[in-house]
């Protein structure tokens, strides 16, 4: 017979998921799943046209990533694949498993800390996108254009800030 550790008839409260406590904010998955959506348009979109007298080239997060693989720029490929890729979707997946998982305090408390710890790396897509900025403003080298995708991966970014402060938020009133 197991050991219990509370007395009979008492029973120990039930963890909640952030969607049971909160059953009217759908606001929430909808606007991570929105983020998502944006995150997958701002990667796979150009997000710079590269005009270099008659040579026009258009430039996107993937096709960056697999350009500087093939130009032998591993390193550089795996730090932009990892902070505009893995980062961003890893904190979204985070964000969905801290909405819908049934956790205690203590488990909710250490996600956030994660949350926050990937939020603050992830800061890195912020300084991609200034670069591109700073890259249409080549002049006479080279007329950069910039395209959808940076108005989509600025907007994924932006919704994945807002979703990470409103499930910070419900999450302290838990």
């Amino acid at each position: 017979m197991a050991a219990r550790s509370e007395p009979l008839g008492k029973k120990t409260p039930r963890a909640k998921s952030l969607r049971e406590l909160h059953r009217k904010r759908h606001d929430v998955p909808a606007l991570i799943l929105a983020s998502a959506a944006l995150l997958a348009f701002g990667l796979s979109l150009p997000l710079v046209t590269v005009e270099k007298l008659f040579w026009e080239n258009r430039y996107s997060v993937a096709t960056g990533v697999f350009g500087l693989w093939e130009d032998g720029e591993h390193l550089l490929a795996a730090v932009v694949f990892f902070f505009s890729v893995v980062f961003p979707i890893a904190k979204l997946l985070l964000l969905l498993h801290l909405w819908f998982a049934r956790l205690g305090a203590d488990a909710r408390d250490a996600l956030l800390g994660w949350l926050e710890a990937l939020g603050k790396w992830s800061m890195l897509d912020v300084f991609i996108v200034a670069i591109l900025i700073v890259a249409t403003k080549l002049g006479p080298v080279a007329d950069v254009h910039p395209n959808s995708g940076v108005y989509f991966f600025t907007a994924a970014i932006l919704a994945s800030m807002l979703s990470t402060q409103l499930v910070r938020k419900l999450a302290a009133r838990a």
